[in-house]
């Protein structure tokens, strides 16, 4: 007889709901049952509302992972906002300098480079994805207690209800309380920035165009959003990013505009704003045996390349793989051998990415002139290196 599986999900933000529709539409659905638990309330998604604070880039590649599992459509039906170009200088410079990166869609033979899309749409779409399959979905669920048992981790939820589960996946974010609670350490590289966000109106069109200008303090991202607005994540120290959060609407245009160099012309605050800290973090560990970490709740990286979304969904997606293959060998889907193919597959690749970006970041924000016409020719160089550029570019796109 058939072992049948009991995989439990706890974190209901993106990277969760994905590995809980690839688990539950792969090939060996049948020989599980996921079960997903959130401690906050399930995400509504009225189509009338404001554009949310909160947007991801993502990637072509990772669009085609949410078309796999039928998520795309509805998405894709909404509100998104394709972009197809993506300007990215440095302060002492412009964007339509020598040094200065510019990346077009029809250069990488790709319809668009990647989308801007609110979180909670993506889990709007994931939601929906979902409702067709058996996953048990379990919101306003706090978990109070996990502990492992001879071949499973039991969990005990704050409804007086337990759970015991062959495979638990720890998606439930940067402060995971399932990665505190199995005594998973992590290491940190405080970037003693803040990312300030908001919305606003730009004097002229976006044109489908992502902008990022590196300055001193931290570098300046203005996306475009599906209304004619851009978003804006500003990383930079948390004294300008306080001064903006309290700024009145008219000052915080000025201080913005001038931030990005008048790429777009006069930028008017029209949206909410807020701040959060940034810091790199990666878990020592990505797997136990009968558990597994992913996105947030293995690693965070700095947002300078919009990077952080996709790296979770790749989990996911990675995760998902091992889990299926091992049932079709016959394999116990928590055992740690299994397991630590996808810590194999997806820790290191992580690793890299996330001291890529804390190197650039800290490359960008020295102040010394030597590092600074280093920077300018490495920047030249590299949009003359032919293949290499090719190849960097499309590893971010995620497509071969």
């Amino acid at each position: 007889m058939r072992r049948h599986y009991e995989i439990v999900v706890v974190g209901g933000g993106v990277t969760g709901l994905m590995t809980a529709a690839l688990l539950a539409r792969g090939p060996q659905s049948d020989a599980m049952q996921v079960t997903l638990v959130d401690a906050g309330p399930r995400p509504a998604f009225p189509a009338d509302d404001e554009i949310a604070l909160r947007v991801s880039a993502i990637a072509t590649g990772t669009a085609e992972l949410f078309d796999s599992v039928g998520a795309w459509d509805t998405i894709a039906a909404t509100r998104t906002s394709a972009y197809d170009a993506m300007h990215v200088w440095d302060a002492n410079d412009t964007p339509e300098s020598q040094s200065g990166l510019h990346f077009d869609a029809a250069e990488f033979a790709v319809p668009q480079l990647g989308f801007i899309v609110e979180n909670v749409l993506l889990q709007h779409g994931l939601l929906r994805s979902l409702g067709d399959t058996s996953v048990e979905m379990r919101f306003d669920t706090p978990i109070r207690s996990i502990r492992k048992l001879a071949q499973q981790f039991r969990l005990e939820l704050d409804d007086s209800t337990s759970l015991d589960a062959d495979l638990v996946v720890a998606a439930d974010g940067a402060r995971s309380f399932v990665r505190s609670a199995v005594g998973i350490e992590t290491k940190e590289w405080p970037y003693e920035q803040t990312a300030f966000v908001t919305h606003l109106r730009p004097e002229r069109p976006h044109q489908a165009t992502a902008w990022q200008r590196f300055l001193r303090e931290g570098p300046l991202g203005i996306l475009p959003l599906a209304d004619g607005r851009v978003s804006v994540v500003w990383s930079t120290t948390p004294a300008i990013a306080e001064q903006a959060l309290a700024a009145g609407d008219e000052q915080l245009g000025r201080m913005i505009t001038d931030a990005s160099d008048h790429v777009l012309g006069k930028l008017e605050v029209a949206g909410p704003r807020g701040t959060f800290p940034l810091c790199a973090r990666h878990a020592m560990r990505y797997v136990l045996p009968n558990l597994a970490l992913v996105g947030d709740a293995a690693h965070a990286i700095h947002p300078l390349a919009g990077q952080g979304a996709n790296l979770g969904l790749q989990d996911a997606a990675q995760l998902a793989d091992v889990v299926s293959a091992a049932i079709d060998d016959g394999l116990h889907p928590g055992d740690k051998p299994v397991l630590r193919r996808y810590e194999r597959a997806r820790k290191g690749a992580n690793a890299t990415m996330l001291h890529f970006m804390t190197g650039l970041n800290r490359l960008f924000t020295t102040d010394s002139v030597l590092i600074g016409e280093l920077r300018t020719a490495g920047m030249r160089a590299f949009n003359r290196s032919g293949p290499i550029r090719e190849r960097a570019v499309k590893v971010a796109l995620g497509v071969s």
